[in-house]
């Protein structure tokens, strides 16, 4: 059963290193619209979209990513407390 949460944690931190591209790829001009973006961006967009109707911009820097990433960090360390927790690992 540890592998379980080995699956999870790594996809989980997968995904947190696919935001953090496509949040870096917004500074480098045409990036987005290649293939590569427009497909980070259908994976990416769905998790960010409620982020960002929370957390406005402010002086046109867009702090949602920021966040939605510390809560990738805290469902990884939820995976482990929880597996560890019933002595699964």
């Amino acid at each position: 059963m540890g592998t379980v949460a080995v699956i999870l944690v790594n996809l989980i931190e997968l995904y947190s290193w696919a935001l953090i591209i496509y949040i870096l790829m917004s500074w480098v001009p045409n990036v987005r619209e290649s293939k590569f973006g427009q497909m980070l961006a259908n994976i990416c967009e769905p998790y960010l979209e409620p982020f960002r109707k929370i957390i406005p911009p402010l002086a046109m820097i867009d702090f949602s990513p920021i966040v939605a990433i510390f809560v990738l960090r805290f469902a990884k360390e939820g995976v482990y407390a929880l597996f560890h927790m019933l002595n699964l690992i």
